[in-house]
């Protein structure tokens, strides 16, 4: 099952890179394995992909210590401020820094270690009041405050939007999120790069990869629908 569907999201992947004259280079694939055994992770693994998404730190971390040290592990979800220690060397990307608070505990806690943390900021487009994120007018004064931190890097944006039945319904969303980032990269901040735009899940990544998105994030997808009840 799982090396099927891995085939079909990449015909798809390939298929929306065809549509609107990209490469498939362009675009990586994150495989979000939140609640999902390592024993799946590594068959997944052993298919080629080597890139995971988890919303968990302690998930991300007991997974870390397990797993093969190439994996390359982003953490997509909700980020606290506690847990930034736990992860902060452990991740090649964190997509959702959304406060100061949270980049300046990162700065702290790669310093500690001597290392660089890769960000997204995570930018909630379209303003729902369930989800974390910044406004899109909020977003050029955030990056120029953490454009300062010397252990953090800018990296680019992510955005989670809307469950949507027909995914064209989000394609003003992603195409916002291009335009956001064509501002950030036109006033040349110092210490940021806005090269990745993570955005796009199972049910709505070919609209997001149409729209310039450079990261998509698919669970359900990938490895099936997920029990929460474990």
């Amino acid at each position: 099952m799982l090396k099927e569907q891995l085939e079909d999201v990449e015909r798809r992947i390939q298929a929306a890179c065809d549509r609107s004259g990209r490469n498939r280079e362009e675009v990586t694939l994150i495989a979000v394995s939140k609640t999902k055994p390592a024993e799946m992770i590594h068959e997944a693994y052993q298919l080629g992909i080597h890139v995971y998404g988890e919303n968990k730190v302690q998930e991300l971390a007991e997974k870390y210590e397990v797993l093969p040290k190439d994996i390359q592990w982003h953490m997509i979800g909700h980020l606290q401020t506690n847990k930034v220690k736990y992860i902060v060397d452990k991740t090649a990307l964190i997509h959702s820094v959304d406060s100061l608070k949270l980049a300046e505990t990162i700065e702290k806690e790669a310093a500690k270690r001597d290392c660089i943390a890769n960000i997204l900021i995570e930018v909630n487009v379209a303003e729902e009041e369930t989800k974390f994120g910044l406004k899109i007018d909020e977003v050029i004064p955030f990056i120029q405050k953490v454009a300062k931190l010397p252990h953090v890097r800018i990296q680019g944006l992510m955005t989670i939007a809307p469950y949507v039945e027909n995914p064209e319904e989000n394609r003003s969303i992603f195409a916002n999120l291009h335009k956001l980032s064509v501002d950030i990269m036109n006033k040349n901040i110092d210490n940021v790069n806005v090269s990745v735009l993570s955005m796009g899940m199972t049910n709505d990544y070919e609209v997001a990869i149409e729209e310039g998105a450079t990261m998509v994030r698919i669970g359900t997808g990938i490895f099936g629908a997920r029990n929460y009840n474990i």
